[in-house]
């Protein structure tokens, strides 16, 4: 089957992107962002018509993302670590992983099932999302227990507020910190702090889920082979009692990498190493005089 033209862009973005150095930035067309305004939006469920609302999304979503997984379209082939989620289930926290695919929050779901409340969690989505989403998942943005960022400070504030209400009623709060979605890309990206302010503001864990990907005999609609995704759940992280919030934030998101990036080498048997490291290698200088006969100047001198 011939692979899509717009997925083999997709691919040729990420690939430039990361010889750039550059892991924040979406690859695909996302539809124009438009400002989030506070009246716009309803965090916490608080009218009727929204909670009904909710109630029918989250059944439809379940519906549909149970149907591809019976079809063979989405494939979770392992959940790894369950025990870590023991304990937890009172406790609000926040959840990252990594970010790949529009599908992969349900595969966070299903993971996250032993923890969570009714069978409940909230996802961290970008403001273009809710205000101006692709057809024909105008429900599931704006319905499906999803909680958009906004440029505007007002709704910023009452999104704080209801991460903290959601959190100290013992919920999860799914934050994607590599802030960008690179389809099908294996490795971890560099973290932002945002997740990671979150989990010290309201004093909770973070707990740090890394999903990886082989391929199957499967052929998906655009000519690439389909996922099985492995669910590694890690072992929680909490915050220091005697560090400041911004040493806590630096060590969560360092402890929340350095998991990610163990998962990534032990299961992929390979270590990480960006496309960007390899092009600063290949253009750096060799130094070839030395005058005082110090080999200790050169390159991986021994």
């Amino acid at each position: 089957m011939e692979k899509s033209p717009e997925k083999l862009k997709i691919l040729e973005r990420i690939e430039n992107l990361e010889k750039q150095g550059i892991f924040d930035q979406d690859v695909e067309d996302d539809p124009e962002t438009i400002e989030l305004l506070p009246d716009q939006i309803d965090y916490l469920d608080k009218k009727l018509k929204n909670k009904i609302l909710t109630r029918l999304t989250l059944r439809a979503g379940k519906k549909f993302f149970e149907g591809q997984i019976k079809c063979g379209n989405l494939v979770i082939k392992d959940i790894i670590g369950t025990e870590n989620l023991l304990n937890l289930k009172k406790s609000g926290a926040i959840v990252t992983c990594n970010h790949f695919h529009p599908f992969d929050n349900y595969i966070i779901l299903k993971a996250l099932m032993p923890c969570l409340k009714k069978g409940r969690y909230y996802k961290v989505i970008r403001e273009g999302n809710y205000t101006n989403p692709p057809k024909g998942f105008e429900m599931f943005m704006r319905h499906g227990d999803t909680l958009p960022l906004s440029q505007n400070r007002q709704t910023m504030r009452k999104f704080l507020e209801a991460v903290k209400v959601l959190l100290g009623k013992g919920n999860k709060v799914l934050v994607y910190p590599e802030q960008s979605m690179w389809w099908n890309y294996r490795k971890p990206k560099p973290l932002k702090n945002g997740a990671f302010n979150f989990a010290v503001t309201n004093n909770v864990p973070v707990i740090p889920l890394f999903i990886t990907m082989e391929d199957t005999d499967k052929i998906d609609g655009d000519g690439f082979p389909i996922q099985a995704h492995t669910v590694h759940i890690l072992p929680p992280i909490y915050p220091k009692e005697d560090a400041s919030k911004a040493e806590n934030i630096n060590f969560l998101k360092e402890e929340n990498y350095k998991a990610w990036v163990k998962v990534y080498e032990d299961f992929y048997k390979t270590p990480l190493k960006y496309l960007c490291d390899e092009e600063k290698e290949n253009t750096q200088p060799l130094q070839t005089e030395n005058t005082h006969n110090d080999n200790s100047a050169l390159p991986n001198a021994v």
